[in-house]
């Protein structure tokens, strides 16, 4: 069994597990307190930036701003495409209110191999390489086979 206590995990073994549930500890919150998100206000965001539209991380691929109306702040209307799916999402709010935006780490990796299970060797920016990571499934992955192997045997 294992139990996350103040972030960390904990292993225990059935009866480790059931000396420790006795002691009443509740913990309503475990993660680091680092957060994957962070809040912008709408007026600020642009074209091509990243914004979370119904809980979906997606990229801004058209943003429109209304005129000031009577009754207060100017509208923008967001347009997004989900950076995992493609699928499309719209929002509408007010220029004064706030957005959270997805914070993107994106890491470029050069491929050294394709092994026979389908595992690609990675090589990352310090010289050491990854090997956790399969071929796509379907059209891409074969794609991705058929250009490695036509550079090998040039």
């Amino acid at each position: 069994y294992q139990r996350r206590v103040h972030g960390i995990v904990c292993l225990y073994t059935p009866h480790e597990m059931a000396d420790h549930t006795d002691q009443g500890e509740t913990f309503e919150k475990t993660d680091s307190g680092a957060s994957d998100q962070f809040p912008v206000q709408c007026s600020a965001l642009r074209r091509n930036g990243f914004v979370v539209l119904k809980g979906a991380s997606c990229k801004i691929v058209d943003m429109t701003t209304s005129k000031t109306g009577t009754h207060g702040y100017a509208k923008v209307h967001l347009t997004g495409v989900d950076i995992f799916n493609g699928k499309k999402y719209e929002d509408l709010s007010g220029s004064q209110s706030n957005m959270m935006v997805p914070v993107i780490l994106r890491k470029d990796y050069q491929l050294v191999d394709i092994a026979d299970d389908g595992f690609c060797s990675l090589m990352k920016e310090d010289g050491t390489t990854k090997s956790d990571l399969k071929v796509p499934e379907g059209e891409l992955g074969d794609k991705m086979k058929a250009d490695f192997l036509s550079l090998i045997h040039i």
